[in-house]
């Protein structure tokens, strides 16, 4: 591939991943943010970027994170934010991360905005799960993403639950071996769908993290069955001709909304998590661009 041609692919990707990125500023996020107050959902804002390993790197992260709370705060901002562990530290020492991020969800605690540990590949999953175990005896609004495409999930949503966690189930969008995860469409919405069920008799405080409607039906209807406090949360930009009739039938929405210049390998990253999801966010585009 010759540079003209990566270039046209970029610029092709930009277009559709302003879809579901804010922009490049944290303006931008609060806007974004703000604009999903008023149609009825919580915002969950995340600052693009990972795998940090500069000691400048990781405390300008940090520092924009409290930056980003304060704004929630200043801007009356119904939501919390998203941190990925390798943001700050993770990759560097886990100590290291932990005490960043509990400084983090100790200055969001102050103005009671809830944080989400975001789940990385499957290297990081010990830690991230330990880290959050240790950090959620202190501090109550605090939740961890969990992946239904690894096979070892199942065991880790019981343990999790017997803590009391508040977990948000995704299906998955990191490449993972063989060994460590399900490859077919089919078994990963097998064990989701199971998971999901364990959430609803097991759990409470939840959020169902997915865009694909086989799934929301599912826990719509187990929600008939067991009161329980969960949400459901979708990416910005996509599914938006659900999200109102979600809102309308009494379900709470909330929407992730990332910002930052480092949105190519996320972008990337959607892209390769499901077929549909190209499917939907085609449709997005599209249906954003009719004259």
């Amino acid at each position: 591939m010759n540079s003209h041609e990566s270039t046209l692919i970029e610029k092709f990707l930009f277009r559709i991943a302003k879809q579901w990125i804010a922009g490049d500023t944290m303006e931008e996020a609060i806007r974004s943010a703000r604009d999903a107050n008023k149609k009825g959902m919580n915002a969950i804002i995340n600052r693009l970027g990972e795998h940090m390993t500069s000691k400048e790197q990781i405390e300008n992260t940090v520092s924009e994170y409290f930056t980003l709370v304060s704004n929630l705060h200043k801007f009356k901002v119904s939501g919390g934010i998203s941190i990925k562990p390798t943001q700050v530290g993770l990759s560097k020492n886990a100590n290291d991360c932990k005490d960043n991020l509990e400084k983090i969800i100790c200055e969001a605690a102050k103005s009671q905005s809830f944080v989400w540990i975001d789940m990385e590949s499957s290297e990081y999953t010990d830690d991230t799960i330990r880290i959050y175990l240790e950090l959620f005896e202190k501090y109550e609004r605090l939740g961890i993403a969990i992946q239904a495409n690894l096979k070892r999930t199942e065991q880790d949503v019981k343990m999790l639950l017997e803590h009391g966690a508040k977990i948000r189930l995704v299906k998955g969008a990191y490449r993972e071996s063989k060994k460590a995860s399900y490859k077919t469409r089919h078994e990963v919405d097998e064990n989701y769908a199971k998971l999901v069920k364990t959430l609803f008799s097991d759990g409470n405080e939840f959020a169902i993290a997915t865009h694909d409607s086989k799934m929301i039906d599912l826990a719509v209807r187990l929600a008939k069955k067991h009161e329980r406090k969960f949400e459901f949360q979708m990416l910005k930009g996509i599914r938006d001709e659900l999200k109102p009739s979600l809102i309308k039938d009494g379900f709470s929405v909330s929407e992730y909304i990332p910002y930052g210049t480092n949105w190519l390998p996320y972008s990337v990253r959607r892209l390769k998590e499901r077929k549909r999801n190209i499917l939907l966010l085609g449709s997005s585009f599209i249906q954003s661009h009719r004259v």
